[in-house]
């Protein structure tokens, strides 16, 4: 039997290692020049390759319900980086390899391909299903393959080799696409002062509300943009708020600027003004960066204390509940990932195979599954590929 992986990205390779294990003739057509491009920029170049914390909070998609049916193999990735000899570095939960270079899990991946086939510099323009098995076509030939894995990856980051041809090969074949959208992104908006503050970054709470309904919060580094705001806390609010905005709903970010105070806000800062005798404006610059303050400062350079109740109680809310509308995200160039892709309801997530087409299967971006910053898509990657390996192999 003849196995065809079109994609050598993390869940193609490791569909193809695993498809191997049971198979004579594996096959990965790569439209890159060496499989594994896009993990050298995982992590900031570290690939953070799995996280401890694997609650199902961490992953969405359209058909929530279906997660936990996906989600039962973490044993088997862990087995295998150990196998490859990955010696971890954790840090609160989050594996990186010890030698903190993502080449070191490139090259165990790349050293696991040495039987198996590799075309790289190959584009696939066109795939046939036949009676049986399916023809993988490209300008200058066809060639038959028994089964097939789609692990072309999806719209997101193009410069690694990702253009979204797969959604395009399912749709011909059948299958039900959730338009793909822009995840783990940056997020936008108008307003004037992002001018000022504009390169500063800070520790805050960020909340995303929908139609004025809150959806998630996040602690963490926020990053303030003269287009809007990014940073790990925004990328995991993006996928639900660009979902959002295309269903043409009002987005919004409030941001809170003291998230390190544990008692009421103002008792707090009649606390400070009393120690410190500081007026509002230099008690804020005691605790946030001046350009936050620039923005914000919008009462009376006063001793808090002396401040009106109206005064006191605007103040404490722009630092603590400073709103942002949210008019849209950054592009697929910017985004780390794609939220949607094939509908899980039309996979079989213990095989990978498609429910509609057989002996096709399908894995890592192309699925509606999208994961939080922390290592969760690259786990998104490997448990696909390792069922869709074994799902051919098996068979």
């Amino acid at each position: 039997m003849k196995v065809g992986i079109i994609g050598g990205g993390a869940s193609g390779v490791l569909a193809a290692i695993y498809a191997k294990k049971r198979n004579d003739e594996v096959v990965i057509f790569e439209r890159n020049k060496e499989c594994c491009k896009k993990i050298l920029v995982t992590g900031n170049g570290r690939c953070n390759y799995w996280n401890e914390d694997q609650d199902l909070s961490h992953y969405q998609s359209t058909t929530p319900e279906l997660l936990s049916e996906f989600f039962n193999i973490d044993y088997e990735v862990l087995n295998f980086f150990k196998h490859l000899g990955i010696v971890p570095k954790i840090k609160n939960g989050y594996y990186y390899p010890f030698s903190n270079q993502a080449s070191t899990i490139k090259n165990a991946l790349l050293n696991e391909l040495k039987d198996i086939e590799v075309k790289n510099n190959y584009l696939v323009t066109r795939i046939e299903k036949l009676a049986k098995g399916f023809n993988v076509i490209s300008d200058n030939e066809t060639i038959y393959v028994d089964k097939l894995v789609l692990a072309t990856g999806s719209y997101a980051a193009p410069k690694t080799g990702s253009d979204g041809m797969g959604y395009k090969f399912l749709e011909k074949l059948g299958h039900t696409i959730i338009k793909p959208l822009p995840s783990l992104v940056q997020l936008k908006g108008y307003e004037k002062y992002f001018r000022i503050w504009t390169g500063v970054r800070t520790d805050a709470k960020v909340s995303l509300f929908i139609n004025q309904q809150l959806v998630r919060e996040e602690i963490g580094e926020l990053q303030l943009t003269n287009y809007g705001l990014s940073g790990i806390c925004i990328f995991n609010l993006s996928n639900a708020a660009a979902r959002a905005l295309d269903n043409k709903l009002e987005v919004e970010v409030n941001i809170n600027f003291m998230p390190f105070i544990d008692i009421d806000y103002k008792k707090w800062f009649i606390k400070q003004t009393t120690i410190t005798n500081k007026k509002i404006k230099e008690l804020l610059l005691s605790i946030l960066n001046e350009k936050i303050v620039e923005v914000i400062f919008q009462v009376p350079n006063k001793l808090f204390t002396n401040l009106t109740e109206a005064e006191q109680n605007k103040i404490i809310n722009l630092c603590t509940n400073f709103k942002i509308k949210i008019t849209g995200t950054n592009t697929f160039n910017e985004a780390q990932v794609c939220s949607g892709g094939i509908s899980i309801k039309e996979i079989d997530l213990q095989t990978m195979e498609s429910k509609l087409v057989k002996d096709l299967y399908v894995t890592g971006e192309l699925l509606d599954i999208t994961g939080d910053c922390g290592g969760y898509n690259l786990s998104i990657a490997w448990i696909s590929g390792i069922k869709a390996g074994l799902g051919v192999a098996n068979d």
